[in-house]
């Protein structure tokens, strides 16, 4: 049988203007592959916790303590608990809860000549780590566009001269997730 591959749509909620990507995974990936994939495809840099809602299920990596209730994201392929139309999500940083929608938009057979993970498509770079959730990435983004803002040197500094919100490169999520997924 001829390998399947998803395209999935990766959205953060709650910003604005929208952040996302579009990404193709083999159908055959485990919950902590498509972490992976998601991490690099939206620029994030795996320094907090995570998981997956799917039908009202949590998976992520099992709590030691078992103070979360997760289910095991290494035991799940992606083809066992999604198909074409599954809509899910993804939460990374319980600090600053950053929830990413998820939709399986189309299931293809993979084309032999091609490497996956890959990604499509996408708009506008991740907030930065630690930033503070979506309500701290808008106050960010108002700092940034006001230079008379009484915080724009403080976060401009922060944020670094090289973050540019509106910037984003398809080729080099491509290459990020055939490197690290």
């Amino acid at each position: 049988m001829p390998r399947q591959i998803f395209q999935v749509r990766m959205s953060l909620a709650g910003v604005r203007p929208p952040v996302w990507r579009r990404v193709l995974v083999p159908s055959g990936y485990t919950l902590d592959r498509l972490h992976r994939v998601v991490q690099h495809a939206m620029g994030w840099r795996d320094c907090h916790l995570h998981s997956f809602e799917i039908d009202g299920l949590q998976y992520g990596e099992p709590d030691p303590d078992g103070e979360l209730a997760l289910h095991d994201e290494l035991d799940v392929r992606l083809d066992a608990v999604l198909g074409k139309g599954s809509r899910f999500q993804y939460t990374y940083d319980f600090g600053d809860w950053w929830e990413h929608d998820l939709v399986v938009e189309d299931a293809v057979t993979a084309d032999p000549e091609e490497r996956y993970p890959a990604c499509l498509d996408g708009e506008r770079a991740c907030p930065p780590e630690d930033v503070g959730g979506p309500a701290g990435y808008q106050a960010l983004l108002a700092a940034l566009a006001d230079p008379r803002h009484p915080e724009h040197g403080p976060m401009r500094e922060w944020a670094g001269d090289a973050f540019d919100p509106a910037a984003f490169d398809a080729g080099r999520a491509g290459t990020l997730l055939r490197r690290f997924c």
